[in-house]
C-alpha cells in the first residue's frame, strides 16, 4: 500500500463520481479486503488442524508434550530439538500444563490473533502523510500478505512463537509511548532472539536513549535470571552452542538462511568460515544500522526497522524459516523514480516471502547457490544496498508518471471492461518482468501436473480413453494422418531429425526473441501481446486440466513412434529428461502450436516488410508439421492451441481495449523517456 500511493498510475478504482461514491467504493473495498482476511484465517486453521497430528506442531509438541523436553529434568538442549533461549525456556515451562492442553485449535487461534496484530501495528507505523484509503485499505492488506507469507506459515505449521519478536519490536517503536517501556518490550524480544539486540544502537543514535539503556538492562535481567534458574542450560546456550548453532537441526541446512549457514553450504568450514561469518556479518551490521539510522531519522521508522531486522537475520549464526518475517517488513521501501518501477521491489519481496525458492530460480546448477539461499540474499540486499528512495527525494511521493497511448475508439461502447488497464508508452521493469515471467511458468507446470494428480503418469487411462475419443473424431472427419506422417518422417533421417530439433528448441526460442524485441523495441505492442499470450495460456491450463489427454506417441496400439524420446515401452514410458517433469498428457489444446500461432500472428501484425511476415507465417506450418511428425500431439490439438490463442486475443481486446496505434522508436525523449511515432517504428519491418 506504501508503494502504491502516489504511484502516478492510471485512474484507480476510486477515481471520479462523488464523494459519497468514494466513500461507498471504499466501504466495498474494505469489506473485500477484511473477507480476504476471514477466508485465510480459515484456510490456515484447516491447513493445521487437518494435518495428522503426529506432523502438525511438530515444535510445539517437542517442547511440551507428554515427552517434550521442557518436562525433561536434564538440559533442554540434550536433545538438540527445544532451539529457544534459556529465558525462552524458563517462560515456557510454568506454561507446560496449558499448553498441552492447548494444543491444536487454542494454539493456532492465538498464533492467528498475533498475526492480526501484527499487520495491524505495521500498518499503523507507514509514515505519514498517509491518506484515509490508505490507512483503512494497509492493515488487511498486510494481514493477508503475512497469512501468506513463509514463515507465518511455518510457524502456523511447527507451533513457533516466533512472531512474538518481531510484535513486541513494533510495539516498542511505534506503541509504546513511554522511553523505558518501549525498550522494555525491545529487551524482553532480545531474551527470545538475541540478534534483536541490534535494535538497542538503532534506538540510541536515533535519540532514544533511555530506550536503548532499557533494552539492554532488560534483555541483561531476563538472561541473567534464567542463568540463575538454569546455569548448565544456560552455558549451554551461551558458549557451547554459540548463540544457538547446532540447534534445530544441522547449521548448513536450507531452512537455516543465515551467513553462518550459507557460508557451510558453500564448502567453508573451521576457522577460515568462523572468521568470514565474523568479518562479513559485521559488515553487514555496521552498514544496516548506518542506513538505518539515516532512513529514521528521515521520518522512514518501519523502514529502519526492517533493514535492522534484516541485518540479524543475515547475523544469526541460525536463522530458520519462521525468523525471517523481518525481510517482509522491507516490503514499505521505495525504491526507483519512474512510477513503472515503483513496484518491482515489493513484488520480489512477496514473492520470495510467499513462494518456495525452486518457484523462484530456475532449478539450475549455476544458479543453486541463489536458490538455496535467496531469502538471505533479499535481506542483505534489504541491509545493505537497496536503494530505497529518502523522504526528502522529489521522487519520494511524486514519481516520473506513466505515459499512455492515446486511446483507440472501439466498435463496442463497454470496450474495454477495465478502463485502467490502458496502453502504457514506456516499457516495463525488465527485472520485474523476468521474475513474473519465471513465476508465472513454475505456476504453470505445476498446473500441468496437478491435473494429473502431481505426476508424470498420473491419469493415463483417463488420457488414453480421451486420446481414443480425439482419434475417433478425427478418423469421422477424414483427418486422422498423425500415423501416416510419423511413419513418412521416420523412414526420412534429415527430415526426422528437423522436426526432432524444432519440435525440442522453437517452441521456447522464437517466443521468448519476439517478446524480447517488442521489449526493446516496441514496448506498447509489448504489452498487448504478452497480456494475449497470457490469456491463451491461462485458458490452456484450463483444457489441461478439465480434459487430460494422450498424445499419439503414448496411445498403445496405434503404433506411432516418439521419434523425440525414442521408441516406447507402454509399461514404463521413457519421457525423456527433458520432461521428466511435466505432465505428458496435457496435450489439449496444443501450446507448442498456440505459442507459435502467437508468434506468427504478432509479426504479421506488428510487421511491415513481406519477407519478415511470411518467416511469421511459415513458423506456425513448421511447428505444426513437428508436433504432428514427431507424434506428439493430434491434428485437434493445433485446432485446440488456435482457439485458445484466439480467444486470448480477444480477452485482450475486451478487457484492455484494442491495440494502441503507436510504437516506440530507436531514440528517447521527453520526460517519461520515451519518442512516439507511427506503427512501423522497430525492428520488425
Amino acid at each position: 500500500m506504501a508503494n502504491a500511493e502516489h504511484g502516478g498510475g492510471a485512474g484507480g478504482a476510486f477515481a471520479g463520481g462523488g464523494a459519497g461514491t468514494v466513500r461507498a467504493r471504499l466501504k466495498v473495498a474494505r469489506a473485500a479486503l477484511w473477507l480476504i482476511v476471514a477466508v485465510l484465517a480459515v484456510r490456515q486453521v484447516a491447513a493445521v488442524l487437518g494435518t495428522p497430528k503426529g506432523d502438525r506442531l511438530t515444535d510445539l509438541e517437542t517442547w511440551v508434550g507428554p515427552d517434550g523436553v521442557l518436562h525433561v529434568k536434564g538440559s533442554l538442549y540434550d536433545s538438540t530439538q527445544f532451539t529457544g533461549t534459556p529465558f525462552g525456556g524458563l517462560v515456557l515451562k510454568p506454561l507446560t500444563r496449558a499448553a498441552e492442553q492447548a494444543l491444536g485449535w487454542g494454539w493456532t487461534f492465538g498464533t492467528l490473533l498475533l498475526v492480526v496484530a501484527l499487520g495491524v501495528v505495521a500498518a499503523r507505523a507507514l509514515p505519514p502523510p498517509v491518506s484515509r484509503r490508505t490507512s483503512l485499505l494497509a492493515a488487511p492488506v498486510a494481514i493477508s500478505v503475512l497469512m501468506l507469507s513463509l514463515p507465518v506459515r511455518n510457524t502456523l505449521h511447527l507451533g513457533q512463537t516466533s512472531i512474538i519478536p518481531v510484535l513486541l519490536v513494533l510495539l516498542g517503536c511505534f506503541v509504546a509511548r513511554e522511553e523505558r517501556a518501549a525498550g522494555a518490550l525491545i529487551g524482553l524480544a532480545a531474551a527470545l532472539q538475541p540478534t534483536v539486540l541490534l535494535f538497542a544502537p538503532l534506538l540510541w543514535f536515533t535519540g532514544r536513549r533511555r530506550a536503548a539503556v532499557s533494552a539492554g538492562i532488560t534483555f541483561a535481567t531476563c538472561t541473567a535470571l534464567a542463568w540463575v534458574a538454569m546455569a548448565d542450560d544456560s552455558h549451554t546456550y551461551w558458549v557451547h552452542h554459540l548463540g544457538g548453532v547446532g540447534l534445530g537441526g544441522p547449521a548448513d541446512d536450507l531452512a537455516n538462511q543465515s551467513l553462518h549457514g550459507a557460508l557451510l553450504r558453500l564448502g567453508v568450514e573451521g576457522p577460515l568460515e568462523i572468521g568470514l561469518f565474523l568479518v562479513v556479518g559485521a559488515g553487514v551490521a555496521v552498514l544496516g544500522l548506518r542506513r538505518a539510522v539515516r532512513y529514521a531519522k528521515g521520518g522512514q521508522l518501519l523502514l529502519a526497522v526492517a533493514i535492522t531486522g534484516c541485518a540479524a537475520v543475515a547475523v544469526s549464526p541460525t536463522t530458520w524459516q519462521h525468523q525471517l518475517l523481518w525481510v517482509l517488513l522491507a516490503v514499505v521501501g521505495r525504491v526507483g523514480r519512474r512510477a513503472s518501477d515503483r513496484y518491482m521491489w515489493p513484488v520480489a519481496v512477496i514473492i520470495v516471502m510467499t513462494l518456495p525458492a525452486r518457484m523462484v530460480i530456475p532449478n539450475t546448477g549455476v544458479l543453486q547457490p541463489v536458490r538455496d539461499n535467496i531469502v538471505l540474499l533479499a535481506a542483505v540486499a534489504a541491509a545493505t544496498v537497496v536503494p530505497f528512495l529518502s523522504r526528502a527525494s522529489e521522487h519520494h511521493r511524486s514519481p516520473v508518471p506513466t505515459d499512455y497511448a492515446p486511446p483507440v475508439p472501439a466498435r463496442f461502447g463497454r470496450v474495454p471492461l477495465l478502463p485502467f488497464l490502458r496502453r502504457v508508452l514506456t516499457r516495463p521493469n525488465l527485472l520485474l518482468e523476468l521474475m513474473l515471467i519465471r513465476v508465472t511458468y513454475a505456476a504453470y507446470q505445476r498446473v500441468r501436473l496437478a491435473a494429473t494428480g502431481g505426476t508424470t503418469t498420473g491419469g493415463r487411462p483417463a488420457a488414453e480413453a480421451h486420446g481414443h475419443q480425439i482419434h475417433g473424431v478425427e478418423k469421422f472427419l477424414h483427418i486422422d494422418v498423425e500415423s501416416w506422417v510419423n511413419h513418412t518422417v521416420v523412414k526420412i533421417d534429415w527430415m526426422r531429425d528437423f522436426f526432432d530439433v524444432y519440435y525440442t528448441s522453437f517452441h521456447f526460442v522464437v517466443p521468448l526473441t519476439v517478446l524480447g524485441v517488442l521489449y526493446w523495441r516496441r514496448p506498447v505492442d509489448y504489452r498487448w501481446a504478452r497480456a494475449s499470450l497470457g490469456f491463451a495460456t491461462l485458458l490452456a491450463l484450463v483444457g489441461f486440466w478439465l480434459y487430460p489427454l494422450a498424445p499419439p506417441r503414448l496411445m498403445p496400439g496405434l503404433g506411432v513412434i516418439d521419434t523425440v524420446h525414442g521408441v516406447q515401452d507402454f509399461s514404463k514410458p521413457d519421457y525423456g529428461t527433458l520432461t521428466a517433469l511435466t505432465n505428458q498428457y496435457a496435450a489439449m489444446p496444443s501450446l507448442h502450436f498456440g505459442w507459435s500461432l502467437w508468434c506468427g500472428l504478432v509479426i504479421a501484425v506488428v510487421a511491415r516488410k513481406w519477407w519478415v511476415r511470411g518467416l511469421g507465417v511459415l513458423h506456425p506450418l513448421f511447428t505444426v508439421s513437428a508436433i504432428v511428425a514427431t507424434g506428439n500431439h493430434w491434428v485437434l490439438d493445433a485446432a485446440g492451441g488456435g482457439v485458445v490463442v484466439l480467444a486470448g486475443f480477444g480477452l485482450s481486446y475486451v478487457l484492455m481495449g484494442p491495440r494502441a496505434r503507436v510504437g516506440v522508436g530507436v531514440g528517447v525523449a521527453g520526460r517519461g523517456g520515451v519518442r512516439v511515432g507511427g506503427v512501423g517504428e522497430g525492428v520488425l519491418r
